[in-house]
C-alpha cells in the first residue's frame, strides 16, 4: 500500500476510536462506529488482507489510541551481538511491553524467556518509530527501544518462542526478521556499544 493510504486510514481509525471513547451522544457513537467499519474495509480493499484480520489488527481496542511499545536488547560478547532465532530468521531479543511492565523489566524478562540469559540493562540506545524503519509498515503505531546490555549468566534452552541463540558479528550476520530489527538497526546497536559517549537517538 502507498503511504499516504496507510496514513490516511490509521488517523481515520484514531479519530473513530476517540470519538467511541469519549462521545455520550448515541448518534454520534453510532456515526464514529461505522467510520471505524469504513476505515477497516478500504484497509482491506487496498492491502488484499481479509477485513477480520483487519479488524482484529487496528480495530479490537477502545481508549484513546496510542503507540504500542517494544523493546530490543542489544547484548555482545567479544565485539559480537546476541540475536535469536523464531522460525527461520533472527532478531534481537524482546517483545510487547506487557502491561505490568516497565522498559527495564520487559527487557530483562523477554532476554531471559528467549534466550536463557540474566542481564543488566546498561543504557539506552534509540526510541524509534517502527513505521520509519521496519517492513511491513503496520496500520497502528510502535516505538521500538533498543537497550544496550550486559550479561550476568545463564544459558540458552530452546522453548516455544526460539530454537536458537547465537553471537554474531556485524559482518556475518544471518537473514533477518525485518519486521523485528533491520540491519540498520543492529548497525546502530554496534555503534552504540563501541561509542562510551552515545547519544540516545529518537524520531
Amino acid at each position: 500500500m502507498e503511504t499516504t493510504w496507510v496514513d490516511w486510514i490509521v488517523e481515520l481509525q484514531a479519530i473513530a476510536q476517540a470519538g467511541l471513547h469519549y462521545s455520550k451522544d448515541i448518534y454520534d457513537i453510532e456515526r464514529f462506529k461505522r467510520v471505524r467499519e469504513i476505515t477497516a474495509e478500504i484497509m482491506s480493499k487496498q492491502s488484499s488482507l481479509p477485513l477480520d484480520v483487519v479488524n482484529d489488527l487496528f480495530c479490537n481496542e477502545t481508549g484513546y489510541q496510542t503507540p504500542k511499545m517494544d523493546t530490543r536488547a542489544a547484548i555482545f560478547q567479544n565485539d559480537k551481538i546476541l540475536l535469536v532465532k523464531e522460525e527461520d530468521k533472527w532478531s534481537l531479543p524482546g517483545g510487547w511491553i506487557d502491561v505490568n511492565e516497565s522498559v527495564q523489566s520487559n527487557t530483562i524478562k523477554e532476554v531471559k524467556e528467549e534466550a536463557g540469559l540474566d542481564i543488566i540493562p546498561l543504557r539506552l540506545i534509540a526510541v524509534q518509530d517502527r513505521n520509519k524503519h521496519n517492513h511491513p509498515r503496520y496500520a497502528y503505531g510502535i516505538c521500538k527501544i533498543f537497550v544496550l546490555c550486559d550479561i550476568i549468566s545463564g544459558e540458552f534452552q530452546p522453548n516455544s518462542e526460539t530454537s536458537e541463540s547465537r553471537f554474531f558479528a556485524f559482518n556475518e550476520l544471518p537473514e533477518l526478521d525485518n519486521a523485528k530489527n533491520t540491519a540498520e538497526q543492529v548497525r546502530m546497536c554496534f555503534e552504540a556499544y563501541y561509542d562510551n559517549n552515545w547519544v540516545v537517538r529518537f524520531d
